[in-house]
């Protein structure tokens, strides 16, 4: 339990980031979960219109420090890659 006034304002600024970090982490899961539906089901086109907002998403969530820069642009990388191999065949 906090005992001073600084400690109790601290678990109360932590209380709310760590639900700020959930919500993000979600939103991150979502358009990940949302990608890979389109890349296993083959809906090609539709994965490529949505390719834009997701490497949006992932950056913005990435920038905030709930995810990794780096496992973001590999995420990104990846699926990138799938869709420009799955456009030459």
């Amino acid at each position: 339990m906090p005992n001073t006034k600084s400690a109790i304002g601290r678990t109360k600024k932590t209380q709310t980031q760590t639900t700020v970090n959930r919500i993000r982490k979600s939103k991150y899961k979502a358009a990940v979960k949302k990608m890979s539906i389109y890349l296993e089901t083959g809906k090609m086109k539709e994965a490529t219109n949505f390719l834009p907002e997701f490497h949006s998403q992932l950056m913005k969530i990435a920038k905030t420090g709930a995810v990794s820069k780096k496992t973001a642009s590999r995420k990104i990388s990846r699926v990138t890659k799938k869709i420009n191999n799955a456009k030459k065949k």
